[in-house]
């Protein structure tokens, strides 16, 4: 009987190796939907940027920085379009506002560009119409443009004209003055086309927007893909399901933000997770806020506090949360009443997608050149600011001589910072002199 019952014990299948192997398997199942979803979504990514990046290499900022100067509308309004118009990155989007802001921009219009730089971009609004519908993309638009003009009407109850003022000269002693020396070169739309100067200075913004934002990005694939492998069991426990109409609606549009705060993830990184909860069970108007709240992730909060002292970091977060609450509201109404809100969700299948050949294929491959080219320039042409770790081209950057080699700087701040640390006198200007 002894014989009988260790030959038992030895057919039986060793438990460890099997809960190893089963965690590995989910590990792989995780990875392998982010991959997924990456492949469903690479290409808008990168035409999204490499457009960002022709925008903000090729609009000079002395013009930029006269138009957002002063109060009313029509600073606001320019402040918008520039958003729309350039990275979506939000750390960058925050950096960019504090900076216009700490030359003169008023409170109304750096946030403008902030929302505007997070919500009316166009690898966002491609992103979201790919992975959960053309209805996600037109309210996000829509969506952030109510957030703008709610946040202009409602900002001066939560920001004194006096704590304005007192936030500017925290956010002038803050600046860091991060500015790529190339940007808006005065040439011809045509002349740009055909200067390899003129787009190796894209390629640096496309670079350096990519150094920024692709951790979030990952991050953001990653979270989606584990997260899919939970049940819908799962989220109907966290969303209320049985409950009067206006209930469900108010509980979506404040876990939506509630949940975007503490998973940390912000920029285009939200939208894989956005689409997970939507085929989980969340809320159109919660799906709606949940993308809105990347501006108040907790790193960012903590930025905010830095760059502009504690009482205006927490009125100007309070506000955001209030305006993005409202502004998903309202963007549900008016989408209930036109009948836009869509019924049917995704499966896991739907999101993640497999590789096949399809157009899928073919735009990832032209997106894919489009990144090596832009990148292969940067590496020809291109140095590593050894202050900030930006990415600058020789030909225009600001450089230091300094024990028998060339640095070269993204701006004359850290040129400056550089030479004070080295004792070194002489940072050069550029070729065409410009400081």
């Amino acid at each position: 009987m002894g014989y009988i019952a260790q030959d038992e014990r030895d057919e039986r299948p060793d438990t460890g190796t099997h809960s190893a192997m089963s965690v590995l398997n989910t590990i792989w199942e995780g990875i392998s939907n982010a991959l997924l979803m990456a492949w469903t979504v690479w290409w808008a990514l990168v035409f999204g940027f490499a457009i960002s990046a022709i925008v903000q290499a090729w609009v000079p900022r002395e013009r930029i920085e006269r138009a957002l100067g002063g109060g009313g509308t029509r600073p606001i309004a320019f402040a918008t379009g520039l958003g729309a118009a350039s990275s979506s990155c939000s750390y960058a989007a925050v950096a960019i506002a504090k900076s216009l802001f700490a030359k003169g921009a008023s409170a109304a219009s750096a946030l403008a560009f902030q929302f505007a730089s997070t919500n009316l971009v166009v690898e966002l609004g491609a992103v979201i119409w790919i992975l959960i519908g053309w209805q996600f993309a037109l309210a996000e638009f829509l969506g952030g443009l109510l957030l703008i003009a709610i946040m202009a009407v409602l900002l001066r109850l939560f920001v004194s004209r006096r704590l304005e003022q007192q936030a500017r000269e925290h956010a002038q002693a803050a600046d860091a003055g991060h500015q790529h020396h190339s940007a808006g070169r005065r040439l011809s739309l045509r002349q740009r086309l055909h200067s390899a100067a003129a787009w190796s200075d894209v390629a640096h913004n496309f670079r350096n927007d990519w150094a920024m934002v692709y951790r979030e990005i990952a991050i953001g694939f990653l979270l989606a893909g584990f997260v899919g492998l939970l049940g819908n069991d799962f989220f109907n426990g966290l969303f209320i399901v049985h409950a009067p109409a206006p209930l469900r609606l108010a509980e979506n549009v404040l876990v939506g933000p509630l949940i975007a705060i503490l998973s940390f993830v912000c920029s285009v990184g939200n939208i894989p997770l956005a689409a997970v909860l939507w085929s989980g069970g969340i809320g159109f108007a919660g799906v709606i806020a949940f993308i809105f709240a990347d501006l108040v992730v907790l790193p960012i909060v903590t930025i905010y506090r830095k760059y502009y002292g504690t009482p205006f970091a927490l009125r100007i977060v309070a506000l955001m949360l209030v305006t993005m609450v409202l502004a998903a509201l309202a963007v549900d109404g008016l989408f209930s009443l036109t009948g836009l809100i869509p019924h049917a969700r995704p499966t896991r299948a739907d999101i993640f997608g497999s590789v096949k050949v399809d157009y899928k294929l073919f735009t990832n491959g032209i997106g894919t050149g489009i990144f090596i080219a832009l990148f292969a320039l940067t590496v020809r042409r291109g140095a590593t600011d050894p202050m900030c770790g930006m990415k600058v081209d020789k030909q225009s950057a600001i450089s230091v001589r300094h024990g028998g080699h060339t640095d070269y700087f993204c701006s004359r701040h850290c040129a400056d910072e550089y030479a004070a640390q080295h004792a070194v006198v002489g940072a050069q200007a550029t070729p065409d002199g410009r400081a």
